[in-house]
């Protein structure tokens, strides 16, 4: 598995999961560009996600689901903050409801995904931030680390083909 590190920070309010991978970091922003790769690997492998909106400019926006072994769906959604590619992307991401629209009462995280190159691969931060230590330990209970670190886990198989 490519991850090297998961920073877990309760009094900062962070979560940063790093990773190195074989391949340049063109590539690598492939997988975060085009939706159908993205699809491939956002979520855990038992939650593959659709996306039916991929807009990553400013102000754009990205919406999908997931859906887990029994047919159920979970929405999420992403609104783009910054991008400059192929290295960074910050959104702010969250739940949305069975119409695809945002749920309010679930939490929303800030998220800037960064790729450098490295040793002539790229390592790959994805640095959350909660915006109460009751979101984050929410996230957290809702099995969101472990859903990040299945999720980029995929990532080195589609960098392979």
């Amino acid at each position: 598995m490519t991850i090297s590190s998961v920073d877990k920070d309760l009094d900062r309010l962070t979560l940063t999961v790093t990773a190195d991978f074989t391949a340049p970091v063109e590539k690598v922003w492939q997988l975060w560009a085009d939706p159908r790769l993205l699809e491939r690997w956002w979520g855990p492998p038992s939650h593959p996600a659709t996306f039916e909106e991929h807009d990553l400019t400013p102000g754009g926006e990205a919406r999908y689901y997931m859906t887990g072994p029994e047919g159920d769906k979970h929405g999420g959604w992403w609104r783009i903050t910054a991008v400059t590619p192929p290295t960074s992307l910050e959104f702010t991401d969250g739940f949305s409801d069975s119409e695809g629209k945002p749920d309010p009462e679930m939490p929303t995280t800030t998220v800037r995904m960064t790729l450098t190159a490295r040793d002539g691969g790229t390592r790959m931060e994805i640095h959350s931030v909660y915006d109460s230590r009751e979101q984050m330990e929410r996230l957290l209970e809702m099995g969101m680390e472990e859903g990040l670190g299945q999720a980029v886990g995929q990532m080195d198989g589609l960098l392979e083909s």
